[in-house]
This record gives structure tokens, C-alpha cells and sequence, in this order.
């Protein structure tokens, strides 16, 4: 069975339907039932009064019965599948919404829109949905680089490394990565809470994002209007995000389009004095934001034009 056939069967369907608002209301979503069972976990192993040692050990066994389960139940429903076109074509359907090619976009328009039609507040409300800083706080070029950022790394978790791992081992991998990177958004943080407890997921999301994280970079890179140049940024500044991963499709995006991402951010509850990436180039526009959409368009071209290569292969 072609695993790149059945990612382009998925992707195709996210990105005509999406996940629709009435399936949601009906079944759900994936991701939530992932999040159910971390949240379970969470409250049955991570004790407040126990050491690090006891609490990095209970971090283990949850990333391993979310992702162990979840990679089980992938592998059973692939094992069924029959053969043959209709068992790609099922099996697409299965992994349709563990992609987020329509969303990704739709998130980062909703912010364009308001920013350049000078409503401030609705783009700040925007780009608050899709980032963790402090929104209210954002200027113009602020909410921009927030969004683009947003845009650069979730193109990499939400949908190069999804794809790279399905194509690659089929519903299992796609499922099993989904999972850890659900374990990572909610347990990875560097909180008293989730410091010990969640060292394991972090961990292992930066392991399993590796490559992903670079491939999206490249690709980036390879559609902006200044290939080489984006190129050497993407080398020269991607250690200097905070981050082992996200800094390459950051960079690449930033030279690509001739602006400055990262550089310093106020949280809830903190502000992180982090260096620039691209520095000397100007903060984004809300005209760079939709040239940046227009890159990601790009982008997926060129993923859907390389997972059809390979199904044909």
C-alpha cells in the first residue's frame, strides 16, 4: 500500500473540507480525545508533592501509554484496510484530521484581515488563538511577527511532520506523531507543574520533529524569491531560536520574505529577551503576513507534488 498516496488522499480533504463544525460538534476531534487521556493521565500520575525523580518517571509512562495506545489502535485500523486504491482512499480518510493545512491558513488569514484594515484590537484577539504570548500587549508589527512566527512552526508540527511521518510508516505514524506532539503542547512546559513530568515529551517531540523541521525550512526556502539567500540565513540563524527545531523554518521564512522573526516576547508571566532571527531586516508588515501566506501556498504545492512522486513510484 502507497503511505504518500493515502497523505495526499488526507491532505486533499483537509484541505477542501477542513475539519467541519458540525462533525466536530457530533464526534469531536482526534486531537481532543488524545488531549482527554493526557489530561486523565495528568491528574492520576503527576503528583504536586512527589521529587522531580518519582514525577519524571510517571512523565515516561504517560508518553508511553498515550503514544503506545494510539500508534496500537493506527496499526489495528491499518492491519483491516483492504487492499488497493480503496484501502488508500480509507485510509486517508482515517488520517484526514490529524492534518491542518486549511486551518493553518484560515488562522494566519484572520489575523491578516483585521491588521490591514488598522482594527488593532479584533487582530490581536486573532493572533492571540494561535500563540502563547502576551497579545495584548502587540503593536502592529508585534501581532505580524507573532503570526508569522506561528505560521513558519506550525507548518512544520501541524503539517510537514504529520505528512513526513505518515508517508513513511502510513496511519500508524501519523498517529503516533500526533500524539506526541498533543503530549508536548499540553505537558512540555517549563513549569513547576510540567518541568519533570513532562521532560520526557519534550524530548521526544524534538527528536521525532528533527527532520521535519529542517525539510520545511528547505522547502521554504526553495519557493521564496530568494532561494540562496534564505538558505544561508536558515544555517546561520536557526541555533539561535530557543527552540531545537522551530529556528529553521522561522529563518528560512524570515529571509525569504526579508523580515526579522523571534527576538523578544512577553508571556503571561514572563518576558523572554530572545535574540532575532534575521536581524537587521525590518519587523513584517500586515503586507509581508499575506506574502507570507502566499509562500506557504507554495509550500503545499510542492509537498503535494512530492507525495505524488513518490505514490506513483
Amino acid at each position: 500500500m502507497s503511505f504518500a498516496a493515502m497523505m495526499l488522499v488526507a491532505a486533499a480533504l483537509d484541505v477542501a473540507l477542513g475539519w467541519p463544525s458540525r462533525l466536530y460538534a457530533l464526534i469531536g476531534h482526534p486531537v481532543t480525545w488524545i488531549g482527554a487521556l493526557i489530561r486523565w493521565l495528568d491528574v492520576a500520575l503527576n503528583n504536586d508533592d512527589a521529587g522531580d525523580f518519582p514525577r519524571r518517571i510517571a512523565g515516561v509512562v504517560t508518553a508511553v501509554v498515550v503514544v503506545g495506545l494510539v500508534a496500537g489502535v493506527a496499526f489495528a485500523l491499518q492491519w483491516l484496510l483492504p487492499a488497493g486504491w480503496l484501502g488508500i482512499v480509507i485510509g486517508g480518510v482515517l488520517a484526514w484530521p490529524l492534518l491542518a493545512l486549511r486551518s493553518m491558513y484560515s488562522h494566519v488569514a484572520d489575523v491578516v484581515y483585521p491588521l490591514q484594515n488598522k482594527d488593532l484590537a479584533q487582530a490581536r484577539h486573532a493572533v492571540s488563538m494561535i500563540v502563547g504570548r502576551n497579545a495584548a500587549v502587540l503593536d502592529e508589527a508585534g501581532v505580524a511577527r507573532a503570526a508569522m512566527e506561528s505560521l513558519a512552526e506550525n507548518t512544520s508540527d501541524g503539517i510537514v511532520a504529520p505528512l513526513f511521518w505518515g508517508a513513511l510508516l502510513g496511519l500508524p505514524g501519523i498517529a503516533a506523531y500526533k500524539a506526541i506532539n498533543t503530549l508536548d503542547s499540553m505537558i512540555g512546559h517549563r513549569t513547576p507543574r510540567f518541568e519533570a513530568f513532562g521532560c520526557a515529551s519534550a524530548r521526544i517531540d524534538d527528536v521525532v520533529n528533527l527532520i521535519p523541521a529542517r525539510l520545511t525550512g528547505a522547502v521554504f526556502a526553495l519557493v521564496s524569491a530568494a532561494p540562496r539567500k534564505a538558505v544561508a540565513v536558515m544555517w546561520r540563524d536557526a541555533g539561535l531560536h530557543r527552540s531545537p527545531n522551530a529556528g529553521w523554518p522561522e529563518a528560512a521564512m524570515a529571509a525569504g520574505l526579508g523580515v526579522r522573526l523571534s527576538g523578544p516576547r512577553v508571556y503571561a508571566d514572563r518576558v523572554a529577551d530572545e535574540p532575532w532571527v534575521n536581524a537587521g531586516a525590518p519587523d513584517p508588515t500586515p503586507v509581508d503576513l499575506q506574502r507570507g501566506l502566499a509562500l506557504y501556498v507554495r509550500a503545499m504545492f510542492v509537498l503535494a507534488a512530492v507525495l505524488l512522486v513518490l505514490a506513483l513510484i
